[in-house]
């Protein structure tokens, strides 16, 4: 079956299964590096936007697929890769195709030698169809320039009027990520490829404040901004560029899943990057982490360091949304604006988050003395917490641990609506753009605490249940998938799991093989 075969329409026997049953979305999860390139345009990592990307996309529908799971697709950094650490709005420029660039429906804005150059570099072969980052930010920073010249040159011509008109309206649309997340790129360069909690010289004090000043630097603030975008003009647009070109190769991707029948699943990471934090400092919690209490997952915890929303933003003095809630309507606007559906990673963040103390020496220590961000009435190590609790005292059962499902044991109706804001949020946002729960995925693994389950219920949604995780000897197992309900999400693994035919090894070196083949088999 050859994947560019112009027939994408899976075998009858095939839908006529999931029918059985009972399968409404079939998603096929891949990260955007992930994704194969073509012959002479691999530049180190791959891209959803190009053309063997959606060979490899037309050859999934065949399979049976009807839909593309994505991992976040927002900016990172030399120093650190991970897409659940990047921006909420703007687009990482790895994942650019190139190769588009160099046609006219590109704009013949990248010259085909200097792709060939680039592309035709010596790779080791122990590399070769592997991520290689360094080799695709080299490139990166080898071919934004170019692409920025070449516009401006066409533009000098009296060339490129449509694209230019484009630009404009997308500039006029997405200005206040745009320039925010410009600001900060520049900046960071300015400071030696540093965090702003890192900034040092004449400026950084204010510079690191720039969105909220402290007392008496309000005017110094809104003026050193004016400065910035005005030194920084250039470069902002040349940021902007780069972003349109993302946003146009996005949306050419989004109109080809539809035609061969393929729904485009954004992911909603719960982290914010150091960008998105240095801008919404002025509405996030000061004072503590989002991090993972123990678990079956995790026993020992994870010390994320995540900032996250105030709960005394998310409402203005006379009840409308505060701050912080506008900040959220934004970014999910404009995921279900380039999506069909979104998976909303570790919902726990945005309903019950667990939190721990910032700026401790011992992050995990830190992380295990943590708690529920709305469940710490009355905590003697979290005192500070007490105002933004939910939960009563008698409502907590303080023969368990904090963590536990079960650490509260009741709550009313308006205590549950009050645990909701922020997925009622997400979800008004879902059905003001037409969607429904289907195009809803929420990563619950091990751990659901009792306001999750009430709130979910509320929605109609379910949780993910990773099958090779299934514990043979209990049939409560939440991993089993006998015990999954007709809203929950079945999966063999996700990204924090190995391969199954990795893990198949594994089994049959320690035993467990036989166990599994029976499970499966009843």
């Amino acid at each position: 079956m050859s994947c560019r075969d112009n027939t994408v329409t899976p075998p009858s026997a095939i839908n006529e299964a999931l029918q059985l049953l009972g399968v409404r979305r079939l998603l096929l999860g891949i990260q955007d590096p992930a994704f194969p390139t073509a012959p002479g345009q691999d530049i180190g990592r791959g891209s959803p936007y190009g053309q063997a990307a959606r060979d490899f996309l037309s050859f999934a529908r065949r399979l049976g697929f009807n839909g593309v799971q994505l991992g976040p697709q927002g900016m990172t950094s030399p120093g650190n890769a991970s897409p659940y650490d990047s921006t909420q709005f703007s687009r990482n420029p790895l994942s650019l195709d190139l190769a588009e660039l160099t046609g006219t429906a590109g704009g013949n804005l990248l010259a085909a030698s200097t792709l060939a150059e680039l592309t035709q570099q010596e790779v080791a072969p122990a590399k070769s169809g592997q991520l290689d980052g360094a080799r695709a930010w080299k490139t990166l920073a080898r071919v934004e320039g170019e692409l920025w010249t070449s516009f401006r040159a066409g533009q000098a011509r009296g060339e490129r009027s449509e694209m230019t008109a484009d630009f404009a309206r997308f500039q006029q649309d997405e200005a206040d990520w745009l320039v925010a997340d410009g600001l900060y790129a520049l900046l960071c360069r300015w400071y030696g490829e540093r965090s702003w909690l890192d900034w040092t010289g004449p400026e950084a004090e204010l510079d690191r404040h720039l969105w909220v000043p402290e007392q008496g630097k309000e005017q110094r603030a809104t003026a050193r901004q004016a400065q910035l975008v005005a030194q920084y003009q250039e470069g902002l647009t040349a940021y902007a560029f780069t972003q349109f070109l993302l946003d146009r190769q996005h949306q050419v991707l989004r109109r080809f899943a539809r035609e061969v029948g393929l729904d485009l699943f954004g992911d909603m990471q719960i982290g914010f990057s150091s960008a998105d934090a240095w801008f919404a400092r002025s509405f996030l919690l000061p004072g503590y982490r989002l991090g993972a209490p123990p678990s079956r997952t995790n026993p020992e915890g994870q010390p994320w360091n995540y900032p996250l929303l105030d709960p005394d933003q998310y409402f203005d003095a006379t009840g409308e949304p505060g701050p912080a809630l506008r900040f959220l309507t934004r970014r999910v606007g404009r995921m279900f604006d380039e999506y069909d559906g979104l998976r909303i990673d570790h919902p726990h963040g945005l309903i019950c988050p667990w939190v721990y103390r910032a700026n401790q020496p011992d992050a995990l220590a830190a992380v295990q003395g943590g708690a529920r961000l709305f469940e710490a009435p009355d905590l003697d190590d979290h005192p500070d917490l007490a105002r933004y609790a939910i939960a009563r005292a008698d409502q907590l059962d303080r023969s368990l641990p904090r963590h536990d499902d079960h650490w509260v044991s009741e709550l009313d109706e308006d205590q549950v609506r009050r645990y909701d804001v922020q997925l009622a949020t997400i979800m008004d946002v879902a059905r003001a753009r037409g969607r429904d729960t289907r195009a809803i995925a929420c990563e619950i693994l091990s751990t659901q605490p009792y306001p999750i389950q009430r709130v979910m219920a509320l929605h109609g949604l379910g949780r993910f249940r990773i099958t090779q995780k299934a514990d043979l000897a209990n049939p409560a197992d939440v991993y089993r998938s006998e015990n999954a309900q007709p809203e929950d999400w079945i999966m063999l693994g996700n990204h924090d799991t190995p391969p199954i035919w990795r893990l198949a090894d594994q089994w049959l070196a320690d035993g467990t093989a036989r166990g599994h083949a029976d499970y499966l088999a009843m």
